[in-house]
């Protein structure tokens, strides 16, 4: 377990979660990876822990540098216990060390672990000299909980960015220089859409702070650091936060017998014959923070559902509850299903799509096996609604 050296007299000293595959209802086949990132300097610093569970792994890495109760500073960029798991086992071992952190951030680091460490409490503006290198604080408030902020490392043009341009990767690569860029992009995608897109406000809020920073690598808390495609990341950020999106569908449902997987196909034609790239889902096939991944740059979001005992079916309720919680903003939305006498699933759809103020295309709602020239009518309908947009 070594140190990992990013730049002189900086290390990434964090942990490698080979196993994990569920982080708050968000699949992550690829694993994770809790950075921490240490500074050798007059004032040793530590930016940022690991889970509680992966400590050793982190105190031997920090061990191949320097004794750990060497450690003067930690900085504490999140209360989240991925990021501060660590902290009662290392304050155990230089109980002296300060911790620096948002003024939010202290107030929940106390609140976690009932400690009254030698808390620092820091704001934007705020600067910390560690001798010969200055570390620079920004707020990131609600990117994505209140506490969030980065730290800035000015001499060497480091961003230590937390959850921001993060993935969830396990890997024995610590940089994009080694790991496969698009995987690395795809993940920080599906990261975005899972953890941050409700966020998109404070994202640019956020982003505006650090204009005019140039930087040399950034380190997130999850995942590969940031040094050869820094302007790729940002970029991406730029259109996610914005809600920017393509001429895209995706068709998510699921069905009882069939009838309202007939109207998603219908539906897949529909949109290849306007030209528009679509991709259908099955949520009992793919799990729904995939779905999200896709969702984050779609368009035109139609999500079918069969009723059963007057509502429509659990799974897509699961999805809505979560996509609602996402809060996409500026899409177009579809509600559609079969039914057999009750018929409200296809409502309960369009209201959810309503509430998240999507353009609402008319609906598709049809009784048992649904006739194709029934579909087609209603597929008219939608077409003669699209060529009023």
């Amino acid at each position: 377990m070594k140190a990992y050296k990013l730049s002189e007299n900086i290390y990434w000293v964090g942990a490698i979660d080979w196993n994990l595959r569920n982080f708050h209802g968000y699949l992550t086949q690829k694993g994770s990876t809790y950075n921490a990132y240490l500074i050798i300097d007059e004032k040793i610093t530590l930016i940022d822990t690991v889970k509680s569970y992966l400590t050793d792994e982190m105190l031997r890495r920090i061990s191949s540098i320097i004794d750990p109760a060497k450690i003067d500073i930690i900085i504490a960029n999140h209360v989240e216990m991925d990021h501060s798991g660590a902290l009662p086992a290392l304050l155990n071992i230089c109980p002296k060390a300060k911790v620096y952190s948002s003024i939010a951030g202290v107030q929940g680091l106390k609140e976690h672990y009932k400690k009254d460490w030698d808390f620092v409490p820091v704001k934007t503006g705020d600067s910390l000299s560690l001798g010969k290198k200055t570390i620079n604080f920004i707020e990131t408030k609600m990117v994505h909980w209140p506490d969030n902020m980065v730290s800035y490392l000015v001499e060497d043009q480091i961003l230590f960015s937390n959850d921001s341009f993060g993935q969830h990767i396990a890997s024995s690569e610590r940089t994009d220089e080694d790991y496969p860029i698009d995987i690395t992009m795809q993940e920080a995608k599906k990261y975005y859409a899972n953890i941050v897109l409700s966020f998109g406000a404070q994202v640019q809020k956020a982003m505006q702070s650090l204009a005019g920073l140039k930087f040399k690598m950034i380190a997130p808390s999850h995942g590969i650091i940031w040094k050869k495609h820094i302007k790729e990341i940002l970029k991406s950020y730029s259109k996610w936060m914005v809600n920017e999106t393509k001429e895209k569908a995706i068709i998510v449902y699921d069905t009882m017998w069939g009838s309202t997987e007939k109207i998603a196909k219908s539906l897949v034609d529909f949109f290849e014959k306007n030209n528009v790239s679509v991709k259908m889902f099955n949520i009992q096939e793919t799990h729904m923070s995939d779905i999200m991944t896709e969702l984050i740059d779609t368009k035109y979001i139609c999500i079918g559902s069969a009723t059963l005992n007057n509502n429509m079916l659990p799974t897509i309720a699961g999805f809505l509850t979560y996509m609602k919680g996402l809060a996409p903003k500026n899409r177009i939305g579809l509600a559609f299903g079969s039914f057999g006498w009750g018929g409200q699933s296809v409502g309960q759809i369009e209201n959810v799509l309503k509430e998240l103020e999507f353009t609402i295309l008319p609906q598709i709602r049809l009784k048992f096996i649904p006739d194709q020239k029934d579909i087609d009518i209603n597929l008219e309908k939608i077409q003669n609604e699209l060529n009023n947009f």
